[in-house]
């Protein structure tokens, strides 16, 4: 029996239209999202399929932003947006939806009882990316990041449990949505501005004497001006921030969730480590972790993980 089909099994998952349905958010995440999947692997089964959906969810909204084909138009990405803004309606109103990504979305909703308010912000943000194409500054830019990364971090915790109330976890596991966001802004400034974006905010960049043109000019030359890296190194600090304050976070983790976050934590940390290394170039090419040095994090982690399912323990307090 495959991995995939044995973490159904183990959450309890059984009617064949719903299976299909978190296997299709299974294949979204682990394609499109490979570092935290390397994470959530360390995950009991049970809890797997859950963090499959809200990340499988997120990714397919997001590619109707960013990949809608040739030919579309903003108003017909929008259009799309009201479609599944409908659509995700009805599933969380227990109607059957169009799209199967939905059906699994309101099965771990209802399973975990998510607050709609996270999606309806999750939305607005997706709907910022169709007009906003630059970030005034760091506020601006966290206004952004609330609902497409910080609510993220807030679906996910009670799927991982936690041993202090849930509202004592949810500062650190916002934070750590938006760092795991401003890495792969930071990460992905030249793939982004091909898309018309600038997600680096415009004050930070001033203060360095970077302008969209000069982003522009070290994205078709792949090569660095000394200014640009000074911002990037200045944004890498910014984000240092937001990893100091996730981290005390995992310790309030249920035991057997803390391996995969702490796993994900070290490996998205370490792309800012690739960037420091490379003075702050990101235009030259792609920082990414790579698959040997994932998997050193992955194992020992694994072992942390089933270790802690070994020791008996009484449910976390966001269960009970």
């Amino acid at each position: 029996m495959s991995t995939a089909h044995t973490e159904l099994d183990a959450a309890g998952i059984n009617p064949r239209g719903l299976r299909l349905a978190y296997l299709r958010c299974r294949e979204l995440h682990a394609r499109h999202g490979r570092t935290y999947f390397t994470a959530t692997r360390v995950l009991p089964p049970d809890r797997r399929p859950g963090v499959h959906a809200l990340y499988g969810f997120a990714r397919w909204v997001d590619d109707i932003v960013d990949e809608p084909g040739p030919g579309t138009t903003t108003a017909d990405r929008a259009a799309l947006l009201d479609a599944v803004d409908a659509d995700l309606a009805r599933a969380l109103h227990g109607g059957e939806p169009a799209e199967p990504v939905l059906g699994a979305l309101a099965h771990t909703v209802e399973r975990y009882g998510l607050p709609a308010a996270h999606f309806t912000a999750f939305m607005r943000s997706m709907r910022m990316d169709l007009t906003v194409t630059d970030y005034r500054d760091l506020g601006h830019l966290r206004e952004y990041m609330y609902g497409s990364a910080a609510v993220i971090g807030l679906q996910v915790l009670p799927v991982l449990g936690t041993v202090v109330p849930r509202q004592e976890a949810e500062r650190p596991a916002a934070a750590l949505g938006e760092a795991f966001q401003l890495t792969n802004f930071l990460r992905d400034t030249a793939e982004d501005l091909a898309r018309g974006r600038v997600y680096l905010p415009a004050d930070v960049l001033a203060a360095h004497g970077v302008d969209r043109e000069l982003l522009a000019h070290c994205a078709r030359t792949r090569r660095p001006d000394a200014r640009a890296r000074r911002a990037v190194a200045a944004l890498v600090e910014v984000n240092q921030g937001f990893y100091r304050e996730a981290e005390p976070g995992i310790a309030m983790l249920d035991p057997v969730a803390r391996p995969c976050v702490a796993t994900a934590f070290r490996l998205y940390r370490a792309i800012l480590d690739e960037i420091a290394a490379a003075d702050h170039d990101v235009w030259s090419t792609r920082h990414r972790v790579s698959e040997a040095r994932k998997f050193a994090a992955a194992v020992p982690a694994l072992a942390r993980s089933l270790l802690a399912r070994s020791i008996p323990r009484p449910r976390p307090v966001s269960e009970r």
